[in-house]
């Protein structure tokens, strides 16, 4: 009887997808919560019924991608950065992918709302829901939180991500689970490609050039400067399996690396 009880298709299921994603290696970080007179006003007379409004008539997030492309618009102006975007060309955008972005500044996620011509959808760690207003957008738009040092507690959402992927919907992934320090690129997390390999859906390596000189980790100083999106070409998954994890990661990571170090004097290989 009590192995009737602990043995259920539901829960073996259950344990199969966790049992995947602690295999893929993920962590996680707890969000602080918030409080206060003037937080909870702003939540009840502003939050609650934009969100509440935003949910019924932007159930796919289509809209919410709009507005922050818009905000991303508004920020490349701003710091007078201009883009320049190569490979683009390289790529059918009506068929999903997987886009694997280095990730050294905050405002590399305005740029590729800007310059990827197409609705995505993020991957992105719990600990950025504890940011103003990006928190936010994150959580109400159809983006993919991921607890990774909890992953029976990110099964819903790596379920909705395959279901969105396989359905269409580009996801956009930071491979070195956060930003980089120095400017270098960093070494991949395990399970970085978990979502491609599932999907079977080609990868992208997308390299962001001139960011971190733009804005570097721990400080407000923006330094104007042109910046580059190069992207690679697409780096199939067809047949793989998540035996194939690490090799993938280490191929991905080559590519990322010619496309971000290209012309450069210290230009490096994995």
């Amino acid at each position: 009887m009590v192995a009737s009880l602990n043995s259920t298709p539901e829960i073996d299921s259950e344990r199969s997808a966790e049992a995947e994603l602690r295999s893929a290696g993920q962590v996680r970080t707890p969000a602080p919560a918030r409080s206060g007179i003037l937080s909870r006003l702003r939540s009840y007379l502003v939050f609650d019924p934009l969100i509440w409004i935003y949910t019924v008539v932007d159930r796919n997030g289509r809209i919410l991608h709009g507005f922050a492309r818009f905000w991303s618009q508004l920020i490349m102006r701003t710091i007078c950065s201009p883009v320049r975007v190569t490979g683009l060309e390289k790529i059918d955008i009506s068929k999903p992918h997987v886009y694997a972005v280095n990730h050294a500044s905050a405002l590399d996620i305005p740029v590729l709302y800007v310059y990827l011509p197409f609705q995505f959808r993020i991957v992105f760690k719990k600990e950025l829901l504890s940011y103003p207003v990006i928190g936010w957008h994150l959580k109400r738009s159809g983006q993919i939180c991921i607890d990774q040092q909890k992953p029976a507690a990110s099964i819903g959402s790596i379920r909705a991500a395959l279901k969105s992927l396989k359905a269409g919907m580009p996801l956009v992934i930071f491979p070195e689970g956060g930003r980089s320090p120095d400017g270098e690129i960093k070494p991949f997390l395990a399970g970085a490609f978990f979502l491609a390999i599932k999907a079977q859906v080609d990868i992208v390596p997308v390299a962001l050039v001139g960011t971190y000189e733009l804005l570097r980790m721990n400080t407000y100083h923006i330094k104007c400067r042109p910046l580059e999106m190069r992207i690679g070409e697409p780096i199939p998954t067809a047949g793989l399996t998540l035996r194939d994890m690490d090799a993938l990661s280490i191929k991905v990571k080559n590519a990322m690396e010619a496309l971000y170090y290209e012309g450069h004097p210290a230009a490096q290989t994995a």
